[in-house]
Order: structure tokens, then C-alpha cells, then sequence
């Protein structure tokens, strides 16, 4: 019985690492999500400001 009591005891203390650690990771996980959603936002803008002035060039080009 100590045996199984210590066994089970291991495995709680594994348990409970394993949950810290992925706890930790998905902390980091989200703040780099939210990193990325602010550069993708800041991509999309330029890629929008961009597109707008090819096009305003494109209207000055003379019809062919």
C-alpha cells in the first residue's frame, strides 16, 4: 500500500509539473499570438495604403 501511495504520489507531482509547464507555455503562446495579430494588423494597413496609390498611379497613366 506505501508502495501505490508513492507511486500515486509521483504521478501527481508529474501531473502537476506537467501543468505548470504547459500553463507557462501557454502564457508565452498567447502574448506571441497577440504580437503577431499587432504586426499582421500593421502588414495590412501598408498592403492597403500601397494598393491605394498604385491604384491612384495607375488612374494617371494614359489610356493606351
Amino acid at each position: 500500500m506505501d508502495t501505490e501511495l508513492a507511486q500515486l504520489e509521483a504521478q501527481l507531482e508529474q501531473l502537476i509539473n506537467h501543468y505548470e509547464r504547459l500553463k507557462g507555455d501557454n502564457v508565452a503562446l498567447r502574448g506571441r499570438v497577440a504580437r503577431l495579430e499587432a504586426d499582421n494588423r500593421k502588414l495590412a494597413e501598408k498592403v492597403r495604403f500601397a494598393a491605394d496609390r498604385l491604384e491612384g498611379l495607375l488612374e494617371k497613366l494614359p489610356e493606351a
